[in-house]
């Protein structure tokens, strides 16, 4: 394509014929000396080889040749200036393509290359053509390299060497090669075209927005090269690197025709780089809401802070990242901070801890740990300037000052600079941590983090780890927890999959894989489904730690469908400052509903549901464990429900709206119901009959409620009479209080089907 032509531009000189005024004896700028009056040039008309040519006697160490007219320099655009010459007498001279350029004001540029190959001229009358090729791109066989604010030039020859000698010039000749360097016919532009010298330290930004410019539709071109771009940049067209970029941490890249992991994994040279500017584009473009990694692996040497990755707070846009592999390289940034402090602790202000010296280097994030500290307690925030930290929860401890230990676990993705950040979303993504660091650290408030179809492969301590309000309505759904402890034995592994602070969790259809703990939850209104979680050994009678530990009292959630699988659902206040009951709601507000529990080869001690109070005055309230499946294989145990009384025991006299119905018992010895049906045969008449519940209310609780008692066949009196009598009952009898007793007016005897339940039902 010939630019000249379809831009409409003159750029041929005219033949010396038609006058020599328009020739200048230095710059070509207007103004200067011409040829018109030169006394040591004329023009020839009837040269043999030349026809009409301009004749020169060289007089000065550099005689120069300039046409005044103003050539166009135009990014994109090659020029090549041709010219012929021959020798006639005289000492023979040195002659080159030269110019003057000069910016669109007038103003002559300086500091660039102005002159072409120099040739030297051998012998008389033998005619020698130079040339040289102008252009804004280092290209092959462009000898003057000029910058972007070139935008005109005055084009000639220089003579130089010795002086004296007399030449004879043919008509100079400017013609467009840019076919020489068409990208333009392939559909691409090319950034050297337009000033881009990628050699790594000269800012190449405003050579690829001058590119950018003037693609129009077509894809650009990054050559072979290094390109530092100095600050943000968006690429608005398709773009194809054979080079990569160099840009500062802060500066944003937009690829806004190329948005995913391979583009950027292009433009940067390094799977750790493309990622992390990946990843900041995202947040930093509305045009787009997923960074997909396209199937690609992305290896990471170090925790990825998205925060300061991002450089600012408060993201609220719906945003993903897709379709690929987060890989740990083995790294001292991964290793655990360990601190040390004492802190005072004080229930009326129950998420803080005071007195901290040397409070800085205590890290937001870490989870802390000492006497009366609730299990996956972190740091949500601290204050330099008062000495304190505040926490993700109270502690169950009470007042006082103790030494606390704070660790700062490492994750691929960190998010815990973020003071509000909500709708991010994570969807098939694999993050293979090697048992090196753990997997995302959640922001310290915000909302609806969604993971769906990820898998966590061996985090060292945590997959997903919240320190604050951050997993308010999180999703976890369909994805696959595999725990970097498998090996050890239940009881030994400390690992947790994940933990939620906030409310109204969606934790749905998961496989977790011999973990300390699947999940624990703060909060209320989860829904708790379809998932899968197995935490047993190859000891025998071995110890089971809990799967599932719900930590609000009035926890408000489903629990239904669930595979439960050598561990336990666990209830807990762990995170009470003042754990003693006084008012208000105690645990409850559950419903366990169609789970399979299932245990090999475990204790006779354990259980599949356990409340684990700690303070006293804790009872039941709204607890219905209906239509569930619970089995043992290998070896018995004693009961599926039990209150762990290793702080405080619960209040029987209390429970209220306990409901344990339709549920199917395999290697367990005392099957747990609420309502009961007691079936009591009173073989010799009596007026009191005591009717024991065998040990078959929940939790070991008290006979609290009879609703309801039938007799099977006649109800006879001594004399073997039958009497229509019907009987009263006491509740709360015998020493451990789960007896009734029903009271005849008349000795009498039979059998009876009498309803208990270890509750009141309002």
């Amino acid at each position: 394509m010939n630019m000249a032509v379809t831009q409409g531009l003159a750029i041929m000189p005219p033949p010396f014929s038609a006058g020599l005024d328009v020739w200048s004896q230095s710059t070509g700028r207007p103004g200067t000396p011409t040829y018109d009056s030169a006394a040591f040039a004329a023009f020839v008309p009837t040269d043999p080889d030349f026809g009409g040519c301009l004749e020169i006697q060289k007089i000065s160490a550099t005689t120069r040749l300039r046409w005044m007219g103003e050539v166009p320099i135009m990014p994109g655009c090659y020029l090549r200036i041709r010219a012929r010459i021959k020798a006639m007498a005289g000492v023979l001279p040195d002659v080159a393509i030269a110019a003057w350029a000069g910016t669109a004001a007038g103003v002559q540029v300086g500091g660039i290359t102005t002159t072409g190959p120099v040739t030297s001229l051998t012998s008389y009358g033998t005619i020698v053509e130079v040339s040289a090729i102008v252009g804004t791109g280092a290209r092959p066989g462009v000898d003057m390299v000029w910058p972007t604010n070139v935008a005109i030039a005055h084009f000639g020859i220089d003579l130089t060497g010795p002086t004296g000698g007399v030449v004879r010039v043919d008509d100079i000749i400017i013609e467009d090669v840019t076919s020489f360097y068409a990208t333009d016919l392939i559909g691409v532009v090319d950034v050297r075209d337009y000033g881009a010298v990628g050699n790594g330290s000269t800012d190449d930004r405003p050579a690829f927005v001058a590119a950018m410019a003037a693609a129009g539709g077509r894809r650009l071109m990054v050559p072979e090269g290094t390109y530092l771009i100095g600050s943000d940049l968006t690429i608005t067209t398709p773009v194809i690197f054979r080079g990569t970029l160099n840009m500062p941490e802060s500066a944003v890249l937009i690829l806004r025709e190329d948005f995913d992991y391979p583009s950027y994994l292009a433009a940067f040279g390094n799977s750790e780089t493309g990622f992390r500017k990946g990843l900041q584009a995202l947040f930093h473009s509305s045009q787009h809401v997923n960074f997909d990694l396209k199937g690609r692996r992305v290896t990471l040497s170090g925790p990825v802070d998205v925060r300061a990755l991002v450089g600012f707070d408060d993201i609220s846009a719906r945003r993903m990242l897709s379709n690929g592999v987060l890989d740990a390289l083995e790294s001292t940034e991964w290793n655990t901070v360990t601190v040390t402090r004492t802190a005072t602790y004080n229930v009326s202000s129950p998420t803080r801890l005071e007195g901290i010296s040397n409070v800085s280097g205590v890290p937001v994030g870490a989870r802390v740990s000492g006497v009366g500290v609730g299990r996956e307690v972190y740091v949500r925030s601290r204050s330099i300037s008062n000495s304190r930290v505040t926490l993700s929860q109270p502690l169950y401890g009470g007042s006082g000052t103790q030494s606390y230990t704070f660790e700062r676990y490492q994750y691929l993705l960190d998010f815990s600079g973020f003071s509000s950040f909500r709708n991010f979303e994570m969807r098939n993504v694999e993050l293979r941590c090697r048992g090196r660091c753990s997997a995302v650290m959640l922001p310290e408030d915000g909302r609806i983090f969604r993971f769906l179809g990820c898998q966590f492969e061996r985090p060292r301590d945590r997959a997903i780890t919240s320190i604050g309000g951050g997993c308010q309505g999180i999703w976890i759904e369909s994805c696959q927890f595999e725990s970097s402890q498998q090996p050890l034995n239940a009881q030994d592994r400390t690992v947790i999959a994940f933990n939620v602070n906030s409310n109204d969790a969606k934790i749905r259809n998961n496989r977790s894989v011999l973990w300390a703990h699947f999940g624990i939850l703060a909060g209320s209104g989860h829904l708790i489904s379809g998932n899968h979680f197995f935490q047993g050994d190859t000891q025998n009678l071995g110890i089971r730690q809990a799967g599932l530990i719900l930590t609000n009292k009035n926890c408000t959630t489903s629990f239904s469908g669930n595979y439960v699988d050598n561990c336990f659902l666990e209830l807990t206040n762990e995170y009470d400052p003042q754990p003693a009951h006084s008012t208000g709601f105690s645990f409850g507000g559950l419903t366990v509903d169609g789970n399979i529990f299932f245990a090999i080869n475990v204790a006779s001690s354990f259980n599949f549901i356990v409340v684990r109070p700690f303070g006293p005055g804790h009872f039941l309230q709204g607890l219905h464990v209906n239509g569930n499946v619970f089995r043992t294989v290998g070896a018995r145990i004693q009961r599926a429900e039990r209150a762990d009384t290793s702080f405080a025991a619960l209040a029987f006299n209390r429970f209220r709206n306990v409901i344990f119905e339709n549920n199917a018992y395999n290697g367990i010895d005392f099957p747990a119901e609420s309502p009961a049906v007691i079936v009591h045969d009173q073989n010799s008449a009596a007026t009191n009959w005591t009717v024991g519940t065998g040990a078959k209310l929940p939790f070991g609780g008290f006979a609290r409620t009879v609703t309801s008692v039938v007799m099977e066949g006649p109800a006879r009196d001594s004399n073997n009479t039958t009497r229509y009598d019907m009987p009263f009952a006491e509740v709360q009898q015998g020493t451990s209080s789960n007896q009734v007793r029903l009271r005849w007016p008349q000795a009498m005897r039979g059998r009876a089907l009498v309803t208990v339940r270890v509750d009141r039902p309002i």
